[in-house]
């Protein structure tokens, strides 16, 4: 499994079931993975949002995410409340990094 950060999100990649598809980079909106021969890179893990969009479209399962969680509730908390600020930070998401930008 590839070595990542332990407090930024709960992103988990396991580079040895990869089978190089490439859907994880097409899917994810914000180039956390990136097409490196073989299989997948991780190049931005700081900047997950925790969307899961990269974990639905994974054919093997070679990622994890606990989508709904960090940035991406941060994100729909907001624009279910109507509020024109996405404060990444609040209610323990990310531990107050700014990983939304």
């Amino acid at each position: 499994m590839a070595t990542m950060p332990k407090v930024l999100n709960s992103l988990r990649y396991d580079e040895t079931r990869c089978i190089g598809c490439d859907l994880c980079s097409a899917v994810c909106p914000h180039g956390v993975f990136a097409p490196n021969g073989r299989v997948a890179r991780v190049v931005r893990y700081e900047a997950c949002m925790e969307c899961g969009a990269c974990q639905r479209n994974c054919p093997t399962g070679a990622i994890a995410v606990e989508s709904g969680v960090g940035c991406a509730a941060a994100m729909i908390k907001a624009a279910l409340t109507g509020s024109a600020e996405v404060s990444c930070g609040d209610d323990g998401c990310c531990g107050g990094d700014s990983c939304c930008s």
